[in-house]
């Protein structure tokens, strides 16, 4: 990725994310990384005019995101997507060990077995979705949760709800859940 000071791996972080912010830059990033290996098939696949699919991919090619393969194909630079995301991760202060092992990303990795782990991740994922004193319809918490489950290995949003409840995090009256504050 070009960039003026190699050392400041946020500064490249920030830029990568402001290349995929223009919607016709994401579209051609998209379809490379879905199979499309030349300017019209990544076209074709984004829906994109010849222009913009060729001005999306130059500026995805000047700044690394995108590469050209030996045979002359295309294809994302996922070395860079593993560098980037290994320097974000050493580069995070360091917080509390038990949330950094099974929360990463905003998303549960698994629940700890140790049963004094699993109610700090449970309490961590209360304080972060819910507000105290706010009534939340039973939909509202799944999605919540839900959204929690995504990289999980065998957790979902009803599992997540239940410890809530039992803890005493969430209460729950006629389908309405509100956070409870510690006393």
């Amino acid at each position: 990725m070009d960039t003026d000071n190699p050392s400041e791996p946020a500064e490249r972080s920030r830029r990568l994310i402001g290349l995929l912010a223009e919607e016709r830059r994401l579209r051609a990033f998209a379809a490379v990384a879905l199979g499309a290996d030349s300017a019209g098939r990544v076209a074709e696949a984004a829906g994109l005019t010849a222009k913009d699919t060729a001005l999306a991919l130059l500026r995805l090619r000047e700044q690394g995101a995108v590469t050209d393969r030996p045979d002359g194909g295309l294809t994302v630079s996922y070395g860079l997507l593993r560098e980037l995301a290994r320097t974000e991760r050493s580069a995070r202060p360091s917080g509390d060990a038990v949330l950094d092992t099974f929360v990463r990303g905003g998303r549960l990795v698994r629940l700890p077995a140790q049963w004094t782990r699993k109610k700090q991740v449970l309490r961590h994922i209360a304080e972060q979705s819910f507000e105290p004193g706010v009534e939340y319809p039973e939909r509202v918490v799944n999605e919540r949760l839900r959204s929690w489950c995504e990289d999980a290995d065998d957790t979902d949003h009803v599992t997540l709800r239940r410890y809530l409840v039992d803890l005493g995090h969430l209460r729950r009256s006629d389908g309405v859940y509100t956070r409870v504050t510690a006393a």
